[in-house]
């Protein structure tokens, strides 16, 4: 785990009125119903507190995100709304963006990467109707965005910003209001998912006006630590490589206004390992039939991180949302196995005689190994032959005398599991 703490970072007051806040709620009554707060038994069994589940996946639009889009919206100006939108994002803004273009009359364009799952793109034309149109443009969040942004100069449409945006933090914000009227008792953790930057410069705000003593956590991808780069800099930077999985918080840079309200009343900053989330992921769907997001699990998975520090506390975790497509499933369960140490990949130094093969499954192999991947090319001019295995276990513990008895036959080979780059070549 790394983290970021404003407990060794000073920092100076950013000012956010409540009031704002408040209208947006208000505003948002009119078209959204407020998601349940949701004590979890098995959770709270596991870290010995008292964890609630705040969710936003239960949204009609299956994310947290349509409260930003929508405040942001319902305040154009006529001339606006006229002139119609444009917005960048990975998915679920875009839903949120697409919805509101429905609700209020307002012709959308929608840019979102080439990389968004085929589920929210499916999802983002079903809310917006004929209100919107839809491009695809780059890899990323951030060439969505470039893309939007040149749409916008060019043909002269308002930009709904993802998270930069006063009245979009506004909007995010309502769920920590719901938050407070929803819970009996005072809360001690709030663990927030942070991409942009939006949800959590929002609640935060709230938090620290109407609850001060609550110890709030941004719960960030270990592969796109946006937040933490900024903080460690004390402004936001660019972060010149991302891992995308996490899709809905995989952002290259945080926004300004963002950063100026998250390192002043942030309490800390936590990466974790995108195969942490894969493995929460699964870990809520066997034994809560949650069905969640990358980034909606996010602030799950950060509670082992804190699991002496919160025992006896009161904990609310934001499930930002529910998006996942279902062709996902087997990265997730691969990225789950090689994080928890159950999943093995190595090149394998052949010997190209009859039964290597054969010794290699009998006398290599413990009993509950399994061979999941298998690539061998025969080479007749050659003594040995690589070949590329995966193989599964039990326990993490099953490694260590599997390759004590490679090395004791002869088998040589190299392990994969510590050379990305080459591993995502060959598998």
């Amino acid at each position: 785990m790394e983290s970021w703490s404003s407990r060794t970072h000073p920092t100076s007051p950013t000012v956010v009125a409540l009031e704002g806040f408040k209208e947006a709620q208000h505003r948002l009554a009119a078209v959204l119903q407020p998601t349940p707060l949701q004590l979890n038994l098995n959770l709270s069994a596991h870290y010995k507190a008292s964890v609630y589940l705040k969710r936003e996946d239960l949204q009609l639009v299956r994310s947290y995100k349509i409260r930003g889009a929508y405040n942001k919206m319902a305040t154009l100006s006529t001339e606006e709304c006229q002139r119609g939108i444009v917005c960048a994002s990975a998915g679920n803004h875009a839903q949120g963006v697409a919805y509101s273009c429905h609700l209020l009359g307002i012709v959308g364009k929608i840019v979102m990467p080439k990389t968004t799952p085929k589920q929210k793109i499916k999802q983002v034309q079903l809310f917006g109707k004929e209100w919107i149109d839809i491009i695809l443009a780059g890899d990323t969040f951030d060439d969505a965005f470039q893309e939007a942004q040149r749409i916008q100069k060019e043909q002269q449409l308002v930009f709904v910003h993802p998270f930069d945006d006063p009245k979009v933090i506004e909007g995010q914000g309502t769920t920590a209001l719901e938050i407070l009227s929803q819970s009996v008792v005072p809360i001690d953790y709030v663990f927030l998912p942070i991409g942009g930057g939006g949800l959590a410069a929002g609640i935060a705000s709230v938090f620290q006006v109407l609850s001060p003593k609550t110890k709030l956590i941004g719960v960030e991808p270990q592969g796109a630590p946006s937040m933490t780069q900024a903080l460690q800099a004390k402004g936001p930077v660019r972060v010149a490589q991302i891992d995308k999985f996490v899709d809905g918080a995989a952002v290259q840079q945080v926004g300004r206004l963002n950063y100026e309200i998250c390192q002043d009343k942030l309490s800390d900053v936590v990466l974790v390992p995108e195969g942490k989330v894969c493995s929460t992921i699964l870990k809520l769907y066997n034994e809560e039939a949650l069905v969640v997001e990358p980034a909606g699990a996010l602030s799950i998975a950060a509670l082992d991180f804190y699991q002496e520090e919160i025992q006896g506390k009161t904990i609310v975790c934001v499930v930002s949302g529910s998006n996942n497509d279902i062709e996902r499933t087997e990265e997730i369960k691969e990225r789950s196995l090689l994080y928890e140490g159950l999943k093995h990949y190595f090149i394998i130094q052949f010997p190209q005689r009859p039964g290597a093969l054969k010794a290699f499954v009998n006398q290599v192999l413990g009993e509950e190994d399994d061979i999941s991947y298998f690539q061998f090319i025969k080479k007749n001019n050659r003594e040995i032959g690589p070949v590329v295995v995966g193989l599964e276990m039990k326990k993490p513990s099953d490694l260590e005398p599997l390759m004590h008895n490679m090395n004791q036959l002869g088998f040589a080979y190299q392990y994969l599991n510590e050379k990305e780059a080459l591993l995502r070549l060959l598998i």
